[in-house]
C-alpha cells in the first residue's frame, strides 16, 4: 500500500511538473509573440505605407481577435477540454507565422495577425484558468511568478526581433517576416508536454455557482473590470507603441529605441518577481492601486521631463507589471467557485476596451498632428502616450473605489 501511495505522489508530482513547464512555457511563448512587434512595426508602416491611424486600426484588429477568442475559449474548454484548448491556441499561433512570412498586402497582413491574436486569446483565456486551479496557495505569488515569464520573454523580444530582422538568409535580410516566422514557429514547443500532462478539471457544482448573471449585477465585478481593462491597454499599448514613440519624438534609431523597450521589460519582469509576494501581504486590492498610480506618474513625468527622462517609461514597467497577475489572484479569490466563467467575464470585457483603446491612441496622435499642422511632430506623440499614462492612473483611482465599497462591506481582498 506504501509503495502504491509513494508511486502515486510521483506521477502527481511529474504531473504538476509537466504542468508548470506548459504554464510557464506558455508565457514565454506569449511574451514573445506580443512583444517583438515592437520593432517591427515602424518597418511594417514603411513597407506597406501604413498611416498612424491604419497602425492603430492593426493593433485594434489584433485586439478583436483577442475579444472573439475570450467569448468562445471557455465554451471551448468545456467541450473539449482546457488541455486541447491550449494545444490548439500554440497551433494557431504557429499557423499564423506563416501566414505572415507569406502576407502582401495590408488585408492579408492584418488578417494574419487577426489570427494570431485569436492564438494569444485562447492561450491566455486557457493559462489564466490552468494556474488558476493549480495554484491554491498564496496566490498572488504565483500568478505573477507565471506572468514573470512572460516579463522575461517580453524583455528580450524587442532584442531579438531587431536583431534577427537583421539576419541574411539566401543573400537578403530575414527582415520582419522571416522573424515572425521563426518566433512563431515555437508554439508549437509547449504542446509535447501538454500531451503528457493531466489538466485538472473545475467542478460542475462549483461553475454553477458564479454564473454570467451574477456577474452583471455584481458592482465588484464591473469594477475589476474596469481596473482590469485600463491596466491591460496601459501595458500592451507600451509593447505596441513605445518603439514608435522614441523614434518619431525623439528621432532615435530602431535599436535604441528596442533597447528602451527590453529595459521596460527588464523592470516588468523584476517586479513580478520580487513584489509577487508582496501582493499577498497587503492585499491584492490596495497593492494594484499603489502599482498603477506610480506607473502612471512615472509616464506622465518622462513626457513632461522629454528626452533626458526617456528611463522612466522604462521605469514604469515596475508598476504596471503586477497589475495583470494580481487582478488574476484577485478573481481567484473573490470567485473561488466558478473562477473561469470570471476570468471570461473580466477578459472578454477588457478585449472591449482594448479595441477601443488602440484606436484611440492612433487617432489621437494622428489628430494632434494634423491640428498642429505636423506629420510626424512630437506632440502629438506625446499626446498619445499621456493618454496610455492617463489609462494607468484611472486604474488606480478605479481600485480607490473597489478598496473602498470592499472595506464597507468588509470583504478587503
Amino acid at each position: 500500500m506504501d509503495h502504491l501511495n509513494a508511486s502515486s505522489k510521483e506521477k502527481s508530482k511529474l504531473n504538476y511538473y509537466l504542468l508548470l513547464i506548459v504554464i510557464f512555457g506558455g508565457f514565454l511563448i506569449f511574451g514573445l509573440s506580443e512583444n517583438v512587434k515592437g520593432p517591427a512595426i515602424p518597418i511594417i508602416q514603411t513597407d506597406f505605407l501604413l498611416s498612424e491611424s491604419q497602425i492603430g486600426f492593426l493593433l485594434a484588429i489584433n485586439s478583436l481577435g483577442y475579444l472573439i477568442a475570450c467569448t468562445f475559449t471557455a465554451a471551448l474548454s468545456n467541450r473539449i477540454g482546457i488541455k486541447w484548448t491550449g494545444i490548439v491556441a500554440f497551433a494557431s499561433m504557429a499557423v499564423s507565422g506563416i501566414c505572415l512570412y507569406f502576407s502582401e498586402k495590408y488585408f492579408a497582413l492584418s488578417s494574419s495577425y487577426f489570427l494570431l491574436y485569436i492564438g494569444n486569446g485562447m492561450l491566455e483565456i486557457g493559462l489564466g484558468i490552468m494556474a488558476a486551479r493549480i495554484f491554491t496557495k498564496n496566490t498572488g505569488f504565483m500568478m505573477n511568478l507565471a506572468h514573470f515569464f512572460y516579463g522575461l520573454s517580453s524583455m528580450v523580444a524587442p532584442i531579438i526581433a531587431s536583431w534577427m530582422m537583421k539576419w541574411t538568409i539566401a543573400g537578403g535580410e530575414l527582415s520582419w517576416r522571416g522573424m515572425y516566422f521563426i518566433v512563431l514557429l515555437l508554439a508549437l514547443l509547449p504542446i509535447i508536454p501538454s500531451f503528457f500532462g493531466k489538466f485538472p478539471e473545475e467542478e460542475t457544482n462549483g461553475e454553477e455557482n458564479v454564473s454570467y448573471r451574477i456577474l452583471l449585477r455584481d458592482p465588484v465585478a464591473w469594477l475589476i473590470v474596469m481596473i482590469l481593462s485600463f491596466g491591460v491597454v496601459s501595458e500592451l499599448a507600451v509593447g505596441g507603441w513605445l518603439v514608435n514613440f522614441l523614434i518619431k519624438a525623439y528621432s532615435w534609431n530602431i535599436e535604441t529605441a528596442s533597447g528602451m523597450l527590453s529595459m521596460f521589460f527588464l523592470f516588468f519582469m523584476l517586479s513580478r518577481l520580487i513584489f509577487g509576494p508582496l501582493t499577498d501581504r497587503i492585499g491584492y486590492t490596495l497593492s494594484i492601486m499603489i502599482f498603477a498610480a506610480f506607473s502612471g506618474i512615472c509616464s506622465f513625468a518622462a513626457i513632461i521631463i522629454g528626452e533626458k527622462g526617456a528611463i522612466l517609461f522604462a521605469i514604469a514597467g515596475i508598476g504596471i507589471a503586477p497589475i495583470y497577475p494580481t487582478v488574476m489572484a484577485l478573481l481567484a479569490k473573490r470567485y473561488p467557485k466558478g473562477t473561469g466563467t470570471a476570468i471570461t467575464f473580466t477578459v472578454t470585457l477588457m478585449g472591449i476596451a482594448s479595441v477601443l483603446g488602440n484606436l484611440l491612441i492612433g487617432v489621437i496622435i494622428e489628430g494632434i498632428n494634423r491640428l498642429f499642422h505636423t506629420s510626424n511632430g512630437v506632440i502629438g506623440q506625446q499626446a498619445g502616450y499621456g493618454f496610455i499614462a492617463l489609462l494607468s492612473l484611472l486604474c488606480s483611482i478605479c481600485c480607490v473605489i473597489l478598496f473602498y465599497y470592499l472595506r464597507k462591506k468588509r470583504e478587503l481582498i
